[in-house]
């Protein structure tokens, strides 16, 4: 669930005893805007506060209850990427360290790796070393990723989540990064609950993009800050600020946008989302990424992915003997024994205009071939009749037939390598290895399957794939839905595919392999010598 509103500007939420102390919010105010941007062209310029930011900053530290301590111990920042939120951690995370009055205060910044840990740690050291002042109290410990300001022996360090199970930290101020990367609570629950229990006015200061898992601690935090803003709930030490659009919003709209990023034409130009937003017109998984990182609304993870009348458009005609003696990869999906297997040869392009090239072909076994019609309600029987797949004999796929079947096309085309999942292929692997054959473990997870997923889309898209209409490849490819992570990765999911995909997941291997090894090829693959 969403804000209904387009725009949340924040407001104060305040118990009946307390007040707003307009010093202490000058002060901070004051604070950050004597640092310094570490980035881009605004490097080295003093960092002056967007109306956001300096709303959240006042809210935060000049809402004081009536015994003056800070009213607000948890505030949870949702806003898209490119908005300038880490940046304002890292000043946040500096002015509790440096300018909060508190003896020995710890301050974490936390994520869900190290790497994303990381980032506001990098800006906040950056702005250290561009202030004489900053510089002289504090000290950088680069290789554990740590600021100790001296004058009051009080520290920054990152975190992540491999140290979500080591309790006895003393927290001042968490400055959590990315909440929606977090697989579970462990680390949000350590850092936020009861850590801080010796400090007179801690801070969980969180940040972070829309997510898409509704299971996830993000949006049990999010739907937290919904109900808040919304009237149903209310927790006086919780601040929260949702910039996002309506679910209902037309998300090509620049005014929708506007809305959603307050720093859009700052931090980030008008031309990038234009771009974005081209793009994830022709491309659903796109589409489900500009809506969640540039319009921070929820999404689904899964979405059905090929635009088929594109793919239709890559159909040309050629045949197997076309490809005769060429360069190629091959990716093989085995699966189980008793369902489809697939094994995809793409062609990479001889010369600069050419198209990458797709062979496919697929065996079931013969015996539950008439179950599997009846069953699947698929026309696997008319595909066999044509020639389409080819059938084993008994009621599991025949390895051994499919090797030897490998093995007839090394003869015919030059198969560099073979890529394959490593489940259930452990005896395929060796006996095509001991055959000759160049055999890839190719992992199904999103750092291996992600670049050749998206290139795979690119090449359709603008019409650099070359197909031959294979109706068992082309009925894979309408099956795929794609699933993301929040740094923007994709990868064929499975489990939401449930019809088939080999053929897809085939495919994309043998791309990788191809486009990686494109340019490590002799030209003697595709002429003879020349004698001078």
């Amino acid at each position: 669930m969403t804000v209904k509103k387009p725009l949340f500007q924040p407001t104060r939420f305040m118990l009946p005893t307390s007040h707003y102390n307009k010093r202490k919010a000058d002060r901070a105010v004051s604070f950050i805007q004597n640092l310094k941007h570490t980035k881009g062209v605004w490097s080295g310029e003093a960092f002056l506060l967007f109306p956001w930011q300096e709303q959240i900053v006042r809210d935060v530290f000049g809402t004081i209850k009536e015994n003056g301590y800070r009213q607000f111990n948890t505030a949870f920042i949702e806003i898209c990427k490119k908005a300038g939120k880490s940046e304002l951690a890292a000043a946040i995370a500096l002015y509790m360290l440096c300018a909060d009055h508190e003896e020995g205060a710890e301050i974490y910044g936390c994520a869900n790796d190290r790497q994303q840990a990381s980032i506001v740690f990098d800006v906040a050291r950056d702005m250290v070393v561009q202030s004489p002042i900053l510089s002289e109290r504090i000290k950088i410990v680069e290789s554990q990723k740590r600021l100790v300001y001296m004058p009051t022996r009080s520290i920054y360090q990152a975190l992540s989540s491999e140290v979500a199970s080591k309790y006895g930290y003393n927290v001042h101020a968490c400055i959590f990064d990315e909440l929606l990367g977090q697989s579970n609570r462990k680390l949000y629950e350590t850092m936020t609950q009861g850590s801080g229990a010796a400090r007179k006015q801690p801070l969980n200061f969180v940040i972070t993009t829309a997510g898409s898992d509704r299971t996830s601690i993000c949006y049990e935090v999010h739907q937290k800050a919904v109900d808040q803003l919304e009237g149903r709930k209310y927790d006086p030490t919780f601040y929260p600020v949702v910039y996002s659009a309506p679910e209902d919003a037309d998300w090509t709209d620049p005014e929708v946008w506007k809305r959603a990023n307050p720093s859009l034409g700052r931090t980030v130009d008008m031309e990038y989302y234009e771009q974005r937003c081209r793009s994830a017109k022709e491309n659903p998984a796109e589409e489900i990424q500009f809506r969640q990182f540039h319009l921070c609304q929820w999404t689904n993870t899964s979405v059905r992915w090929m635009p088929m009348d594109k793919w239709d458009a890559c159909a040309g005609r050629y045949t197997p003997d076309d490809l005769e003696g060429r360069t190629c990869y091959a990716g093989l999906d085995l699966s189980s024994t008793s369902d489809l297997t697939a094994l995809v040869l793409c062609f990479p392009p001889m010369d600069e205009s050419g198209k990458y090239i797709v062979l496919p072909f697929f065996w079931l076994p013969k015996d539950t071939l008439e179950l599997r019609v009846r069953r699947d309600h698929v026309m696997y029987d008319v595909w066999e009749r044509q020639g389409f797949i080819n059938t084993t004999e008994g009621n599991v796929v025949h390895y051994g037939f499919i090797e030897q079947f490998i093995i007839q096309l090394g003869e015919r085309y030059n198969i560099r390598e073979i890529a394959y999942d490593r489940w259930n292929a452990t005896m395929m692997v060796q006996a095509l290895q001991d055959d000759g054959f160049t055999m890839i473990p190719f992992g199904q997870g999103f750092r291996d399957m992600s670049p050749p997923t998206k290139e795979l889309m690119r090449l359709v898209l603008e019409r650099s794939l070359l197909h031959n209409g294979h109706p068992v490849l082309r009925w894979n490819m309408d099956n795929v839905f794609v699933r993301t992570d929040p740094a923007g990765n994709l990868k064929i999911d499975k489990e939401k595919s449930t019809e088939k995909v080999d053929g897809a997941v085939a495919l994309v291997m043998a791309l990788d392999r191809a486009m990686k090894n494109q340019n490590e090829g002799s030209v003697y693959d595709t002429r003879g010598l020349i004698i001078l």
